[in-house]
């Protein structure tokens, strides 16, 4: 595979040391995911793909959802950032919304009171395809991984698990029911790429490897060994980083990427909007911009920008 195959939804891949340095998620605090009530519930969303794309690729990052407890700042921050809308929908007592850019969902959103006294803290979760959820959340516990929320199917989305995997990384399981995005350049606004952060990248890139049968590779260059990147299909789908040496507080994590025409932009508002910038704007190994940010809450995420040269690469 080259260096430059196509990030999630068809974008190059690229070599990240920012998020070495992000703030831990709460993976290794079921009390801030609300012993998983927050992430269990089952409202009928809107399917993932209008229309339906008949396409399914295990083990590609196709969704998120928000855990925050503030669901309005929420769409305030992220529709302004990202220019995404949002639809709000039931989910019993929860206030629930899904995020669109055009007239597809990128996102869902719940808000949860996370108190303090458990060590919440607000947080995106990642949902990887995959075609049969039973099986595979069968396969994950057998190979270490503990179940937050059982394989269930919630109406319009698909169905879905909720699991920590062996390191205490928090991800879900989900075979949407319109089929997945295709492996297409994402736009600007949309999910790009996502990388783990992990304290055993060896084991969890075995564990990752059984579940969702990716090919791992190392990038080429002198600093590159102790970061894998994991394959499918042919597309680069995410990276898998040790924990930072700097950061001995921090626990195993995923973190997503949202593609931006301009990082540093990007950032700013993201500040002025009452987020903040967690890793300032930076070129990467392979001259994208990067930064890693923070909602008003305290999620965290990151936006990458294209290089000049590799958007060129995109307009032929």
């Amino acid at each position: 595979m080259r260096e430059h195959e196509p990030r999630r939804r068809g974008c190059t891949l690229f070599a990240l040391m920012a998020i070495l340095a992000v703030p831990a998620l709460p993976s290794a605090t079921p009390a801030g995911l609300g012993g998983g009530a927050a992430l269990a519930a089952a409202p009928a969303l809107l399917p993932l793909m209008q229309p339906p794309s008949g396409e399914h690729h295990d083990g590609k990052i196709i969704f998120a959802q928000l855990v925050t407890p503030d669901l309005a700042k929420a769409k305030a921050f992220y529709g302004s950032l990202f220019g995404w809308t949002f639809k709000d929908l039931p989910i019993g007592r929860l206030p629930f919304c899904e995020a669109f850019l055009g007239d597809q969902a990128v996102a869902a959103m719940v808000e949860k009171p996370l108190p303090v006294a458990t060590h919440g803290q607000p947080f995106w979760l990642t949902y990887i395809s995959a075609r049969d959820v039973d099986a595979a959340t069968a396969a994950a516990k057998a190979h270490g991984a503990k179940l937050l929320s059982a394989p269930r199917t919630i109406p319009g989305l698909g169905r879905r698990a909720i699991l920590f995997d062996p390191q205490g990384a928090v991800f879900a399981l989900l075979d949407s029911a319109s089929g997945d995005p295709p492996d297409e350049l994402a736009a600007p606004g949309d999910w790009v790429w996502s990388s783990l952060i992990t304290n055993d990248p060896a084991a969890d890139s075995d564990f990752y490897a059984d579940l969702f049968h990716y090919d791992l590779y190392r990038p080429a260059g002198p600093q590159e060994s102790d970061r894998l990147i994991a394959a499918s299909g042919g597309y680069a789908r995410a990276s898998i980083n040790p924990l930072p040496v700097r950061r001995p507080d921090a626990g195993p994590s995923w973190v997503d990427f949202i593609r931006v025409s301009d990082v540093a932009a990007a950032a700013q508002k993201a500040a002025e909007l009452g987020g903040r910038i967690l890793v300032a704007p930076h070129a990467d190994r392979q001259g994208d911009q990067v930064a890693v940010l923070a909602d008003p809450a305290g999620a965290v995420f990151a936006v990458l920008a294209l290089s000049a040269d590799q958007a060129g690469d995109e307009a032929r």
